[in-house]
């Protein structure tokens, strides 16, 4: 790794080199590199894109950041055939179909095979496995962290873990829990606010206003100070939520099964030893009640 130099770059994790580029000035990562711990690389990835969960969560995060060169036409058709047996998506289909710009693949000195925007590569590397995605952004979240002591910049990757999924979660809500009728006013910001706190009441073991009266000299909110572990969960949580919401549960059958993912998550993370290597990894977790 090149001092002072964070793109391009290599990280090494778990013994695996995982290239760093940029398209941008935005952070991409090298899916292929992160693959490759698993199996064949792109095998891995296409089966990754073909599931329909993940065909939204990208169709998602264009809308969010290309929402004028997005092709919305050719996502819906790409969404709706996905999901089935028949259903085959390469990242070179995707990226020309859709006109993606959150994904690369091409052949060069630093980008050769596929690169993801940081933030679709932690949904990739989570889906191969929770565990290794921590590693990885503890690795670049080291990574930063040099560079900004070098150049007094300000990057905090633990919160983009969960950035992405957010907007995920808050159609979700848009779409199955806020009527019509309330659209735009104050009603709708109380039922956003009551869908954090179930998150945070399933992980934290307490809501927003609950953290807050207990710490009132610590600034920001509780996801603020949360652990890179515990960000790791909330964003699998606002996953799993958002499809619990589309299936139709209600909110006690939400916080039951959010509380206990949260719970086996968190022990999972507690009892691995890749995370007991990590600084901090054995600090003591708030689990939900």
């Amino acid at each position: 790794m090149s001092k002072g130099k964070l793109f391009p770059s290599t990280i090494t994790v778990q013994g695996v080199d995982i290239r760093l580029t940029s398209k941008n000035e935005e952070p991409f990562v090298s899916l292929t590199d992160i693959a490759g711990k698993y199996g064949e690389a792109k095998t891995m990835i296409q089966n990754w894109m073909r599931t329909r969960s993940t065909v939204e969560f990208l169709g998602v995060w264009e809308m969010m950041n290309c929402p004028n060169t997005f092709n919305r036409v050719e996502f819906e058709t790409l969404k709706n055939e996905s999901g089935s047996n028949r259903f085959a998506l390469s990242p070179k289909k995707w990226i020309e179909t859709v006109n993606a710009k959150g994904m690369v693949s091409k052949m060069g000195r630093y980008g050769s095979g596929t690169s993801a925007h940081i933030e679709i590569a932690a949904e990739f590397a989570s889906w191969l496995d929770p565990v290794f995605k921590l590693y990885v952004f503890q690795e670049l979240n080291r990574l930063k962290s040099d560079e900004a002591k070098q150049k007094n910049l300000e990057w905090n990757v633990n919160r983009i873990i969960t950035k992405a999924n957010f907007q995920i979660h808050s159609e979700a809500v848009k779409k199955h829990l806020v009527p019509p009728r309330v659209k735009n006013t104050k009603a709708e910001g109380y039922i956003f606010a009551n869908e954090a706190d179930i998150l945070n009441v399933s992980l934290f073991g307490m809501t927003a206003k609950q953290w807050r009266i207990q710490n009132p000299e610590l600034e920001g909110n509780i996801r603020d100070h949360a652990t890179i572990e515990q960000l790791v969960v909330l964003s699998n949580l606002q996953s799993l939520n958002a499809k619990l919401m589309e299936w139709g549960s209600d909110e006690e059958q939400r916080l039951e099964i959010l509380n206990n993912t949260a719970i086996e998550q968190m022990q999972i993370f507690t009892m691995s030893s890749t995370i007991k290597q990590l600084p901090g990894g054995k600090k003591k977790l708030k689990k939900g009640k």
